[in-house]
């Protein structure tokens, strides 16, 4: 390279095919995902991509943009709401009442695993917290 403007000008272009091809597998990726498609209109599309893939990408994006945006915002929704209910099956109930801790620990009692002093300090720990 003879001068740092031909290096700028390499990079932009370097950048511009990393942008596209970007694209073109975000939009590929939606084709797949979207179920109000049906198996022929996502061939078409494919095919559409693979012989004119800068025509067909910009119709998509403007044709199919907003539902592509609304698409992805329902899949992080559903992630974070899968995410949530994992956690909160791991996690149990969170924190228990005094009267279920009471209730446990009579149960305890009753079946003979613990003795009345331990049920007694269950009890007030629960009261206690």
């Amino acid at each position: 390279m003879d001068n740092i403007w031909e290096f700028f000008v390499w990079l932009f272009w370097i950048y511009v095919m990393f942008a596209c091809i970007w694209i073109f597998i975000t939009v590929i990726i939606d084709i797949f995902r979207d179920r109000t498609l049906n198996g022929w209109a996502k061939a078409l599309w494919l095919i559409f991509l693979v012989f004119l893939p800068f025509l067909a990408a910009f119709i998509y994006l403007i044709a199919r943009g907003k539902s592509m945006a609304e698409r992805r915002m329902q899949d992080q929704v559903d992630a974070q709401a899968q995410a949530n209910a994992y956690i909160k099956s791991v996690a149990g109930t969170g924190g228990s009442s005094a009267a279920a801790d009471i209730e446990k620990a009579k149960g305890l009692l009753d079946s003979g695993a613990i003795s009345q002093a331990e049920y007694d300090q269950l009890k007030a720990k629960a009261l206690a917290s």
